[in-house]
């Protein structure tokens, strides 16, 4: 109960000057604590705080950029932080605006901190809106200044806050306020392995910084709230709450950056995200990238590349700009070629083996499957759990969930895990490369299906048996020592020493036939028959000079293409053919540039004349009458590609390997497919062979290059003549004919 006001309760003169001074030592006493707090803060009595010169060079890890010639970001090296520096003339205004207007809505009044904001703040909490007083700058100096990110504990949190007031001031009297606010936007995360606000860009919108529309900046600075909680990708209702708010903001600022009618129209908007991932194992080119990094590591070691102060580079941290030859959207027409047939020749694959006994039906089966157990990720886990031998195979033995790739997607499924090293020993590979012959500029590497399953690249890495895609060399060797395409041979078998070549009767030509139809329709005996006029030692000399830098062992048997190579080096190769008989290699770098644009390397690719260019010209002929009437004639009447096309398909024994090689007059074009083990292949050769499991990938490419006339190519150029411009080789072999000039006649002449 409360007692009742008394008179003797009224305060005397007294005790008022007594609780005065009582008020006055606590102000003043608080006073002195915080200039205390301040003082020994900015001593860095409670830890150190950043010198000038580390305001001045603020230390942040910057990833390494792959840029395609056609300037696109297709890849980035980081650990980490996926983080790209831009100037602040390159970020659209829309985010500038969007930033102050969310978070620091008085950025260009204040000097780092905000008084007004830090008193009234404590009034919206009270009433229950929780807000943060920390500016922009002082987010900033927590970002990139503080060694861990929010400090636990009151006291703790406490210190570090007066250091980001401190850090604060100081960055504001080293910086302007564009410079501040563009360190922010390039050190802050935005969610998907994305630092920075160029990475944002493209990962989420597939744009630049410069080009981002106010409700696509809004996305972003909405972001920056709770990258988690607000992912575009992974919460879009939250995100797109987010950005509404955003833009609402926008048009509450001072200078209006959005009317009310466009904050409304910006709203109504779907999110329009165009994700596109650039990570390791997903987004363009992975296999690509991945061998370019070694090779830049390599480069800048050998050369002895290094920084001001004689450390290595590091690609993942140093933010290099590496510029290649890709073309982007050629590379993305090439993985969509693959994706578009290769989906379709899986399932036929699948049928070709439905019901067969693999165990019976595929040789060394139990040493594979073991083999591919014993290498996968599984056991290697298995093995760090002290699991025995007997505990891992019981456990590959046991039914569970396993993650396996589908054309689909990847997809967890029940079954045994020694099933699922059979399914991925099941799956056909493709790899495929393209290039300009002339320049040897590589436009779209695709080093296999999936890089997720696997991160072995068949187009560098990778060498498979040739098979008929090396009967060119010795054609090419023939021409040269001036045998004619126009020559007949009886297409009989022809032994050389202890080796016969065996050929398919139901595709072997009867009669006598000219080179030129031999090459077309792929003949072994008349194949034969040139390797034994030339001799398998200049054709393994001249297929070494064309680039293959494989074992090729000088025997008669290469002339059949039973030498291994990479993708890489045979379209290489074939280059000289389209190239007046010039070996130009194959280039993926053009040149590395630090992150200030100075340059540190540039490439200059290797060339060298091969073959004379009269026979370089007579081959592109020949490879012309492999597609026009031989066993690439399916791209035209099944494919209707209907273009100035040479080609050679390729398929060896069992099917196990599978190759088109295609030229047109500006790009060279290789592809393979296959299983993992040759031991698992198609069992049909009609639909195993190269001109089934290779040939359409080429088909669908040259498909979309043709269809989009912006990058210049078209169906009706032709290959460049002999550079004296006239052919002195008769390729009319109808007009050769009435010549009369037999084989006797060309060997007497050549002296066999």
């Amino acid at each position: 109960m409360n007692r009742p006001f008394k008179k003797e309760d009224t305060l005397t003169q007294q005790d008022i000057k007594r609780y005065n001074g009582y008020i006055w030592k606590t102000v003043i006493t608080g006073f002195v604590i915080v200039v205390l707090l301040i003082g020994s803060t900015a001593l860095g009595l409670f830890g150190p705080l950043p010198s000038l010169r580390d305001l001045e060079n603020p230390k942040s890890n910057v990833a390494s950029e792959i840029l395609s010639a056609d300037g696109k970001v297709f890849g980035r090296y980081y650990v980490e932080e996926n983080r790209t520096a831009v100037p602040y003339d390159q970020i659209s205004p829309n985010v500038i605006n969007a930033l102050i207007a969310t978070e620091d809505n008085h950025f260009m009044e204040h000097s780092g901190i905000d008084f007004w904001r830090s008193f009234s703040i404590i009034f919206y909490n009270i009433i229950g809106k929780r807000q943060g007083a920390s500016t922009i700058t002082q987010q900033l100096a927590l970002n990139q200044f503080s060694e861990e990110a929010r400090a636990k504990g009151v006291i703790a949190r406490g210190i570090q806050k007066l250091k980001e007031q401190i850090i604060a001031v100081r960055l504001e009297k080293h910086y302007t306020k564009q410079e501040i606010i563009t360190m922010y936007l390039n050190t802050v995360y935005y969610g998907s392995g994305s630092y920075g606000i160029s990475a944002a860009a493209g990962t989420f919108f597939n744009t630049t910084a410069d080009k981002l529309t106010p409700d696509q900046a809004a996305v972003l600075v909405g972001v920056l709230k709770g990258p988690s909680l607000y992912s575009p990708v992974n919460r879009p209702e939250n995100a797109l709450n987010r950005r509404n708010f955003v833009l609402a903001r926008m048009a509450d600022m001072d200078e209006k950056a959005l009317t009310e009618g466009q904050v409304k129209e910006y709203q109504a908007k779907p999110l329009g995200l165009n994700f596109h991932p650039i990570s390791d194992k997903q987004g363009l080119a992975p296999y690509f990238r991945k061998e370019l990094k070694d090779a830049v590591k390599k480069i800048l070691a050998d050369n002895n590349v290094t920084k001001s102060d004689g450390t290595p580079y590091d690609l993942n941290r140093d933010g290099l700009k590496i510029y290649t030859t890709i073309d982007a959207t050629m590379q993305e027409y090439a993985e969509e070629a693959q994706r578009q047939h290769m989906a379709a020749f899986q399932n036929t694959f699948n049928k070709q083996w439905k019901g067969i006994n693999l165990k019976k039906s595929i040789n060394n089966y139990d040493r594979i499957v073991n083999a591919g157990m014993r290498r996968s990720k599984r056991w290697e886990d298995l093995v760090s759990q002290g699991k025995s031998e007997d505990e891992i195979i019981h456990d590959f033995n046991t039914v569970d969930t396993v993650n396996v790739f589908t054309w689909h997607g990847r997809v967890d499924t029940l079954m045994k895990p020694i099933d699922s090293v059979v399914y991925t020993k099941m799956l056909i590979w493709n790899s495929m490369m393209s290039m300009d012959p002339t320049t040897g500029y590589i436009k779209a590497w695709v080093g296999g299906i999936n890089f997720q399953q696997t991160e072995y690249d068949q187009v560098y890495q990778g060498k498979r048996q040739v098979g008929s895609t090396a009967k060119p060399f010795t054609y090419a060797a023939a021409i040269d020592q001036g045998i004619s395409p126009c020559t007949g041979v009886d297409n009989v078998p022809v032994t050389i020493g202890d080796w016969t070549p065996r050929s398919d009767p139901k595709s072997t030509l009867p009669g006598r036939i000219t080179l030129k139809q031999a090459l077309a329709y792929s003949q072994n005996y008349v194949t034969a028959w040139v390797m034994n006029q030339v001799g398998a030692m200049p054709v393994a000399e001249l297929i070494k000079k064309m680039g293959i830098t494989s074992n090729v062992p000088a025997y008669p048997s290469i002339a059949l293409g039973v030498f291994d190579a990479s993708v890489y080096d045979m379209t290489g190769a074939y280059s000289a053919f389209v190239n007046q008989g010039v070996w130009t290699e194959p280039t993926f770098l053009l040149r590395i540039e630090d992150k200030n644009g100075t340059v540190l390397y540039t490439h200059t690719p290797k060339k060298q004349q091969v073959i004379n260019d009269q026979t370089a010209y007579a081959m592109t002929d020949m490879l012309k009458g492999v597609i026009t009437k031989g066993t690439g004639s399916r791209l035209n009447y099944k494919y209707k590609l209907n273009a100035v096309v040479g080609g050679k398909t390729g398929t060896t024994q069992g099917n196990a390997d599978g190759w088109f090689i295609g030229i047109t007059p500006r790009l060279v074009t290789g592809v393979w497919t296959g299983c993992e083990n040759r031991d698992f292949a198609i069992r049909n050769t009609n639909v195993g062979q190269g001109a089934a499991s290779a040939l359409p990938v080429f088909a669908y490419y040259m498909q979309k290059v043709y269809g989009n006339a912006s990058l210049g190519y078209t169906k009706t150029e032709d290959f460049a003549l002999p550079k004296s411009g006239e052919v002195t080789i008769e390729l009319n072999c109808d007009a050769y004919a009435q010549q009369s000039q037999g084989v006797g006649e060309v060997e007497e002449k050549l002296g066999f």
